[in-house]
């Protein structure tokens, strides 16, 4: 059962997107937590194992739902009292660049847009990134990075951060939107999520290198980022950002661990042949 702290009517939460590692665990955490589950999937991710479940699982409604259809968003809403709510690229447009941050907004505002037509919702928890924040400070001015920080979107442009770019747009559309329609939101803003699944390919790690260098590389494992989803929802005091990460890449050690992780990597100049490295912005950095 949710947890008698968190004074709400209903006990029915929409997970979207569900068919992610993310969407996935938490709905099969929020049912072993005793709520009911509208999981709402795209045609791409893995849904399989929440189609079995949902056989078995009275509590558990499975909705086929696209962020860029207004009206299947609002279908999954229907009887909600929470959202949980992240976004990956479509099949059809499955890396970031330039254009993926009129896509992640667009996504945003109908989700946004829907849950203020929903006469029933109380809480959006809206996943977000750490890129959101960590990009373009002047570290004189800004020597230690927060919540309270926006990363820069000019800086993202110019050196091409379309990941973080597409991640800070959607978040303050969102922030926008929530303010203007009353909405009760609370963003977690993610390191790197941590998994088998992780690849060099990962937009995220566009600017490793200087991540590393700076000391906000910050990563999280599945669990933890589940945990911290279902904190913020079931607690009503929670409000605002969240930065949410359980590990800081800053030792040698620890990037070692993460190259090795990387396959595969793209091959070093000749110079650099023999040293566990990041590649990023064009540049080659050494751990040593």
């Amino acid at each position: 059962m949710a947890p008698a702290s968190y004074n709400c009517i209903f006990n029915t939460i929409c997970v979207m997107d569900a068919s992610t590692r993310l969407g996935t665990k938490l709905v099969k955490r929020l049912l072993k937590r005793g709520y009911t589950v509208h999981a709402a999937i795209q045609n791409h991710g893995e849904s399989s194992s929440l189609k079995r479940i949902e056989c078995e699982e009275k509590k558990l409604k499975i909705f086929e739902s696209d962020p860029f259809d207004y009206h299947s968003i609002l279908d999954a809403l229907k009887g909600c009292s929470g959202l949980f709510y992240s976004f990956e690229p479509p099949a059809d447009y499955p890396t970031y660049d330039e254009e993926m941050g009129e896509v992640e907004v667009r996504a945003a505002h109908n989700v946004l847009e829907a849950c203020a037509q929903t006469d029933t919702i109380e809480k959006v928890v809206f996943t977000s990134s750490a890129t959101t924040i960590i990009w373009g400070h002047d570290k004189d001015s800004a020597p230690s990075i927060d919540e309270r920080h926006w990363t820069d979107i000019n800086f993202c442009r110019k050196f091409k951060l379309w990941h973080a770019m597409s991640k800070t747009l959607a978040e303050k559309t969102a922030w926008a939107l929530a303010m203007d329609r009353g909405i009760n939101m609370v963003t977690i803003n993610s390191g790197l999520l941590m998994g088998p699944e992780l690849t060099i390919t990962n937009p995220y790690l566009k600017g490793a290198a200087e991540m590393y260098e700076d000391g906000v590389f910050v990563t999280v494992d599945l669990d933890f980022l589940v945990d911290a989803h279902i904190c913020v929802y079931e607690d009503i005091a929670s409000y605002g950002r969240y930065l949410c990460f359980n590990h800081i890449i800053n030792q040698k050690q620890d990037a070692l661990n993460l190259v090795q992780m990387l396959s595969p990597l793209p091959s070093p100049p000749q110079r650099y042949t023999s040293t566990p490295h990041f590649y990023s912005f064009g540049l080659w950095i050494e751990f040593n």
